[in-house]
Order: structure tokens, then C-alpha cells, then sequence
């Protein structure tokens, strides 16, 4: 799914445009027990009720694609005769109306949750009318035209935590009094789209898994509900490619390396921005391996690296480089000293060897503050300070 397929599901879980019907609901404990299910029907419900229902629906697809939102792939077989991709068929195709299916998916689910807390396990059926759309990329919401229905199951597993205590105005009595506090649904850490989305129809052989931690896999959610391998979080992705560049290069990943490829893979994130591309901006180890030889790294260690990336990320395996740099920041640490720098700046931060003592610069052009308060550097504080 691209990012213009995933912000026109979104739209349609609007209060006014949505087609669900009845969202179904499994509270259950900390002990994994089941408190209560319920189903209830979005017609019956008020604005607020149905707009919070929606929104944490709606949370399910939100974040950015190959971090919060990543692709599940069924194999072939899977979709011909496997277990798991046949019982979500299952459910789809009876829209959640088998209620022994639909107690199963439960227990599936209850399998999987781990922690000290409440959850509320929300799964909805729904019937897309995909509006038809013009080559212009326009839209014809009052056209009688469509290009399909999409039907599908959206999921989201919302934990239940108790509001803070505190004092609360009592109307009637004119005072305050202690309050102790609410269960309240909080929104989900993990949900799913299935089928997905692609090219504006059902895709049986993709689903898109949602975390609100990009540092989890949610491995045994992944492993009982699609029986897929799961996808190597985006957190883990950027540990990777950082141990990979300092395990091959060795003494040659010098500050200027790892400033030219942070800087070349943020300009790739910012022009790809810019260009509007629905596709996900993706790019491979050749990718990388160019800013590196432009940097002078020679070729015993592009060929450590060669083989360290595909190791960590598979062979012509193509990567998201949201996940291996943050194109917001770019940090430098020292044991005793930590450095945040706009990386947008970056030609500012330089190394220096001072009477033969390796020295970070930056250079100052503007202002200064130390802790919030203004200061001067005066031109006597410069002497020596570069060679």
C-alpha cells in the first residue's frame, strides 16, 4: 500500500462516510480472561460514542508506512490452503457474523497479549464503495460509477488503563471531592488492515500490520494471527545499518562518512517529500555503497560492507531510509558530552587535531546560549582554536 491508499481509508472512516455496521469488542483482564464482549451497532450510537469508536479504528492506519504501518506477505500456498489466511477469509467474508469464528479470532488474539494490563480488542467489518477516480487523480464521490467494493476487517487491540485520581467539582454539593478515577480505552499498540489495499482493490496476498512502537515486532501476535515471519521493526533497522557501517568500515567510518550518508539519505527523504510520490521511497545496499565510495572508502571495506548489509537486510533486499537514519537529527557522543545538531547543518560540526589532540568544532555565526542564557565568544576564546 502506498501513502495516498492509506489516507483514503482513513477519509472514509469519517463519521458521515463510514459503512460500518456493527463493531465488535473483547474486554479482557490482565489475567488474559475475558471480562465481556459485546457488538454493537454504530447506528445506535451517539456522535461522541461513534466518533471515539472510529478514531481508535482509524488509529490502526495511522504513522508512517514501513515504521508504524508494515507490510504482511502471504505466500502462495497460504493463500491456496493455509489455516490462518483461510480463517481471516472466514471472518471477512461472513463480516464478523459467525459468532464461534469471530470467538476464536478472540482467543487468537488473548494468546498473544502480554503485560500488566486491560485491553479491549476492537475488529470491524466494512464495505468500501471505492469511488471511481479520474486519470486527473480526482475523485467522483456523486458519481454512480465505482471501480469496486473493497471489503475488509480493520483491527485495533486499544489497552484499558485507569485515569488519574485527583479532586473533581461536585455541582450539586458546590465542592470538591477526591475522584479515584476511570477505566478508559486508550489508543491501540497494534491493530491491522486485511486485505490490504493496492491499487485501489483487495489484496488477499498482503496485509497491513499497525505498532504503535516501532521498536516492537509484536512477534506471537504476527506469528498466530497471519503465521508470517514478521518484518524487522524500524527501530532495529536503524541498530543495524549503524552496526553494520561500524563493524565494516572499521577505521575509515570517520565522522565525515557517517556525516555524508546521513546527509545523503535525509536529502533522498526530503526530495521524495517534496515530490508527492504516494510509492514508498525506498532504496538498496548500491544505494548506500555510492555515498560511501564518493567518500574515498576503499575496497576492502566496501566489500565488508557489501557483505555485512546483506546479511543484516538480505540480498537486493530494498530498505526504507526513514528507518536507518533520523532525518530530524543527527547526534554526537561522547562519554561525557552529548552534541545535537539540525542536520541541515551539518558542515558546521568538524573534526580537528590540536597540538596532537583530536577536538569536535563547531562553528559559531549567531548567537549562543548556555542553559537559555545569552553569551559572547570572545575573539581571545578563538586563539588556537583551529588549524
Amino acid at each position: 500500500m502506498n501513502e495516498k491508499e492509506v489516507a483514503e481509508l482513513r477519509r472514509h472512516l469519517h463519521p458521515d462516510r463510514h459503512t460500518i455496521v456493527t463493531i465488535h469488542g473483547c474486554y479482557v483482564n490482565e489475567q488474559k480472561k475475558i471480562i465481556s464482549t459485546f457488538e454493537q451497532s454504530m447506528g445506535m450510537l451517539n456522535d461522541e460514542e461513534r466518533e471515539q469508536y472510529l478514531g481508535l479504528l482509524k488509529k490502526s492506519l495511522s504513522g508512517g508506512l514501513g515504521r508504524n504501518l508494515v507490510d504482511i506477505s502471504f505466500t502462495t500456498m497460504q493463500v491456496a490452503e493455509g489455516e490462518e489466511h483461510a480463517f481471516l477469509m472466514k471472518l471477512r467474508d461472513t463480516r464478523l457474523q459467525d459468532r464461534e469464528a469471530l470467538e476464536e479470532f478472540y482467543q487468537r488474539v488473548i494468546e498473544t497479549l502480554e503485560g500488566e494490563e486491560n485491553y479491549l480488542i476492537l475488529v470491524a467489518h466494512s464495505n468500501y464503495d471505492v469511488p471511481f477516480r479520474s486519470k486527473t487523480d480526482v475523485f467522483d464521490r456523486d458519481s454512480d460509477r465505482s471501480e469496486e467494493v473493497f471489503s475488509h476487517l480493520l483491527c485495533s487491540i486499544c489497552p484499558v488503563k485507569k485515569s488519574k485520581s485527583g479532586l473533581s467539582y461536585d455541582r450539586d454539593q458546590n465542592a470538591f471531592h477526591m475522584e479515584y478515577g476511570d477505566l478508559l480505552v486508550s489508543p491501540p499498540v497494534m491493530g491491522f488492515l486485511f486485505p490490504a489495499f493496492d491499487d485501489r482493490r483487495a489484496n488477499l496476498y498482503n496485509a497491513l500490520f499497525y505498532t504503535k512502537d516501532i521498536k516492537d515486532a509484536h512477534e506471537a501476535f504476527i506469528d498466530r494471527i497471519f503465521h508470517t515471519q514478521p518484518p524487522m521493526p524500524a527501530a532495529e533497522q536503524k541498530a543495524g545499518f549503524e552496526a553494520v557501517l561500524s563493524n565494516a568500515l572499521e577505521e575509515e567510518c570517520s565522522m565525515e562518512v557517517v556525516q555524508s550518508v546521513h546527509d545523503q539519505l535525509r536529502s533522498m527523504i526530503v526530495a521524495h517529500k517534496e515530490s508527492k510520490v504516494s510509492e514508498p521511497l525506498t532504496i538498496t545496499r548500491a544505494d548506500v555503497g555510492e555515498v560511501l565510495e564518493s567518500c574515498g572508502v576503499s575496497e576492502e571495506r566496501m566489500a565488508a560492507f557489501n557483505v555485512k548489509f546483506d546479511s543484516e537486510f538480505g540480498t537486493d533486499h530494498p530498505v526504507s531510509p526513514k528507518n536507518l537514519i533520523d532525518s530530524k537529527k543527527f547526534e554526537v557522543k561522547t562519554p561525557s558530552v552529548s552534541i545535537k545538531v539540525d542536520p541541515e547543518y551539518l558542515d558546521q560540526v568538524k573534526t580537528r587535531v590540536i597540538d596532537g589532540i583530536r577536538y569536535i568544532t563547531i562553528r559559531v555565526d549567531e548567537s549562543v546560549e548556555v542553559n537559555g542564557v545569552p553569551v559572547e565568544i570572545k575573539d581571545q576564546d578563538l586563539v588556537g582554536a583551529e588549524v
